[in-house]
């Protein structure tokens, strides 16, 4: 598959849009290149450029995903396998349909249809073909972009096996449509469609996408993730973790070259990129702290998203007035350090990083396979004051395989696959705290990168395979007692507190959360994972 663009308002394809129930009365263009869709974004007045030719649009109301909006339709074949709850919300086929029947007559009427033919997965054993039908130019542009794109020789055998239906300004009527607001996003697994409506926040197209995979690849033995992947060529390395752990930061590694910065699957054979693109978060970025990513805003090609602009029409990154939520999306080939096919050999290392606000896991600790499993399903990082309206002491966050909103199984099926994979390949599995120890959020200050970078680094090279590691007696995992360029006083956090008596009442209240926030997961779990559980032990 190759990235030729080009311009051609020729379907190309075997699949037309009347296989989707369409009968545009408007003008339709086909896999328009991408020159081609910012010119017509910007004269159709959805987006602008930056001085450097970059194009910038705003979202409006909704400058991030809506997971309370997000449905998928309870229907007899795959969707018999969804774990639902407050995460996978169902909605019958009756209120599917009216929806469908509305976007499909929204999009007929639309002046401009623009369709955007692409695979989701660079290797071409386990790729996906899709397809976007979107009424605004910009979203196919950003379809363009975040999947892997298909070459005309690619297209004339191209045969969609999910579409999405893309109708950003049309809004649903709660009262009639069965919805909570006036957006929707419904996945229909069995019929290979997607409706979108009422926000123009560009992330839930692909996060449609990857739910699909993230549901359909377990049941073909790929294990599909929410994480980063680099290698050096030899030693592939996964890196999973919630926003604020440092994931970003920590894969981005110029002796390693990135695979993908977020979505990834799992084969026999090693792990390949879902996207062909990367999006990344653009508030308060910099041209220090991230010289890759600051270099690709200043890219055509590039598209922006509620970012702010200064008056000489140059990005000011640090204006939260629209949203946290500024993104930029771009080609994967933007990224110089990078693998050639977005694919790499199976994982030697795979990293869960959480930012721990109270203090109580190590910096760095080893994982048995089945613990592995416990804290994947658990998915821990917390939340410290002044990150959101209320929060005045660090609280937990557990979010599921680390990606709660696009795993419609049982955590489980996930957790699983994971440790198998861990277990066949003989991976070692770490998990770092990018947090604080020496009292916590509030008593010390966070652990230096540096500190976090060198204990990462030993671990990817195998520098800690003859260090003495000790047992955690409340979590289990195993603990270095050195690591060069370290101090040896962090890597045990009780050491680090002045106050033994509280660390305990600290430690035992998280052992807690871990345990009470598991008791949802109990079914369907193994017994050996089940005892990777933290114990309560009180002072020690």
């Amino acid at each position: 598959m190759g990235d030729r663009t080009y311009s051609d308002s020729s379907p190309m394809t075997n699949t037309p849009l009347s296989e989707h129930g369409l009968e545009a009365t408007g003008n339709v263009h086909w896999n328009l290149g991408w020159e081609e869709l910012h010119e017509m974004a910007v004269f159709r007045k959805e987006a602008k450029y930056t001085t450097h030719g970059v194009l910038l649009a705003t979202t409006g109301e909704r400058t991030g995903r809506s997971p309370n909006d997000r449905f998928i339709v309870k229907e007899p074949g795959l969707a018999d396998e969804v774990w639902w709850g407050q995460v996978n919300r169902p909605i019958s086929p009756a209120k599917f349909e009216r929806l469908l029947d509305k976007t499909r007559k929204h999009l007929n009427e639309a002046s401009d249809l623009f369709v955007k033919d692409a695979f989701c997965g660079a290797n071409p054993e386990h790729t996906m073909p899709v397809r976007l039908v979107s009424e605004k130019a910009w979203h196919a542009a950003f379809m363009h972009n975040m999947f892997v794109r298909a070459s005309k020789e690619d297209l004339s055998s191209h045969v969609p096996e999910y579409t999405i239906l893309h109708a950003p300004s049309l809004r649903a009527i709660p009262n009639q449509d069965g919805t909570n607001s006036g957006v929707f996003v419904v996945l229909s697994l069995d019929r290979g469609l997607v409706i979108i409506g009422g926000t123009h926040y560009a992330g839930e197209i692909k996060k449609a996408i990857f739910t699909i995979m993230n549901h359909i690849l377990p049941a073909k033995g790929l294990l599909p993730m929410h994480c980063s992947a680099n290698t050096d060529g030899t030693n592939s390395a996964l890196f999973f973790g919630l926003s604020g752990t440092g994931k970003t930061t920590l894969s981005a590694d110029p002796e390693r070259a990135l695979v993908g910065d977020d979505e990834h699957g799992w084969s026999d054979e090693g792990v390949f990129n879902f996207e062909g693109g990367c999006y990344a978060k653009l508030i308060n970025l910099s041209k220090k702290d991230e010289p890759a990513i600051f270099a690709t805003t200043m890219m055509r090609g590039t598209i922006l998203e509620n970012v702010v602009l200064n008056a000489d029409g140059t990005p000011d990154f640090t204006n939260d007035s629209l949203t946290q939520n500024t993104r930029g999306s771009y080609p994967i080939e933007s990224i110089e350090n990078r693998t050639s096919n977005s694919m790499a050999g199976n994982p030697k290392n795979v990293v869960f990083l959480t930012c721990d606000a109270f203090g109580v896991l190590p910096p760095l600790s080893r994982l048995t396979p089945e613990q592995a499993a416990y804290h994947f399903i658990s998915g821990y990082t917390a939340k410290v004051a002044g990150t959101e309206i209320g929060i005045t002491e660090p609280q937990a966050t557990f979010s599921t395989c680390f990606g709660a909103p696009f795993m419609p199984r049982h955590p489980s099926i996930y957790a699983n696959l994971l440790s198998d994979k861990i277990r066949d390949n003989d991976a070692k599995c770490w998990l770092i705290n990018t947090g604080w120890v020496a009292g916590g959020y509030g008593e010390s200050s966070r652990i230096k990168i540096k500190w976090t970078r060198a204990l990462l680094n030993a671990a990817l090279k195998g520098d800690l395979d003859d260090v003495v590691f000790v047992k955690d007696r409340r979590f289990g995992f195993s603990v270095p007692t050195t690591c060069e360029g370290v101090p040896d006083s962090i890597l045990q956090p009780r050491e680090t507190w002045n106050d033994k008596k509280k660390f305990d009442n600290v430690a035992d209240l998280l052992a807690r959360m871990f345990i009470e926030n598991f008791e949802q997961y109990k079914e369907g779990v193994s017994d050996e994972v089940m005892s990777s559980s933290p114990v309560v032990l009180g002072s020690q």
